[in-house]
């Protein structure tokens, strides 16, 4: 198999059948008859699963994996790369916002520079004021935070080498965050400008994206950890500071009220160790924590193929 086209499912039944018609066109002119599509439903509240299944009857080469439930984009995409075996995996968006047709420049920049993968970047971002502003801010918080340097107006379309794809499976985490896991699986990634359409609203709203950010700094960075374990430093500091003020005020002016320096020292100094001492143990908790859950990031109810149709005849 020298090429899979991967694509998630969710609320996409009004775009499935042009999308495999456009994604089988791309895909045969590239590698004639030597490809795949796998479309994984995240458990689509739509008709996106009858829709997809019933389309495996023109299209002999559709795979569609359906999920017990939804467990989320990111989830859904790595449990459809790990349904892939072609050579070179074309992953995208089935709702036509990203096109089938960019497998073309993705393909030539690939071969043209040796890239282990091409992902697609949008020159300005597209979408409402609202979009506008919370992409932008999401991506600089995200660097800030991690350290892992995710490129501004990134989309989900990419094409990739299997020893790429097959490096990206290697990580096990159950809360995934894929987009910080494409850049640290490292190999030789080149960049696409593309221009994103926009045929659907957005999924994603500000509790969503909150999630999501969260969800992605905790997955790749201990930095609000170690942000915890200096601000009871500095508490810590600042109170002994504080004690050490308010005992050479009381030896100089000695009318100063009794009990409450020592009230509100006490107060103070304790409440940073606290939070000192539950960041040292948060630091190590956390390791633990997202080791001993070793829970199946995904689900799969069913997997329909051209093959199980025929068997079931």
């Amino acid at each position: 198999m020298k090429l899979s086209i991967v694509a998630t499912l969710y609320r996409s039944a009004p775009y499935i059948e042009e999308f495999l018609a456009r994604a089988s066109t791309v895909a045969h002119q590239l590698v004639d008859d030597a490809y795949e599509i796998v479309l994984v439903n995240d458990g689509s509240p739509d008709d996106s699963r009858e829709v997809a299944v019933a389309q495996i009857a023109h299209y002999p080469c559709l795979k569609v994996v359906d999920l017990s439930r939804n467990f989320g984009h990111h989830k859904a995409m790595m449990t459809g790369l790990a349904h892939a075996t072609g050579d070179h995996v074309f992953l995208l968006d089935s709702d036509l916002e990203e096109e089938p047709e960019w497998l073309f420049d993705f393909w030539r920049v690939m071969h043209e520079q040796n890239a282990d993968m091409v992902y697609g970047v949008q020159r300005a971002r597209k979408g409402s004021l609202y979009e506008r502003i919370t992409g932008p801010l999401f991506y600089r918080l995200f660097r800030a935070l991690t350290g892992i340097a995710q490129p501004d107006n990134i989309v989900t379309a990419r094409v990739m080498q299997r020893r790429y794809v097959d490096a990206l499976m290697l990580h096990q985490e159950r809360e995934i965050n894929i987009g910080g896991l494409w850049i640290i699986t490292g190999f030789n990634q080149v960049k696409s400008i593309v221009k994103k359409n926009a045929s659907s609203p957005t999924t994603y709203t500000f509790g969503h994206k909150l999630d999501h950010l969260i969800n992605a700094v905790t997955s790749f960075s201990s930095l609000p950890l170690i942000f915890t374990f200096y601000a009871g430093l500095l508490i810590s500091l600042t109170a002994v500071l504080y004690i050490t003020y308010s005992v050479i005020l009381r030896l100089i002016q000695p009318n100063v009220p009794i009990g409450f320096t020592s009230l509100i020292a006490s107060i103070w100094f304790f409440s940073g160790l606290i939070i000192f001492f539950l960041g040292v143990q948060g630091i190590y908790l956390a390791k633990i924590f997202t080791e001993v859950k070793q829970r199946p990031f995904t689900i799969i109810r069913e997997v329909y193929t051209a093959e199980r149709r025929e068997h079931q005849k």
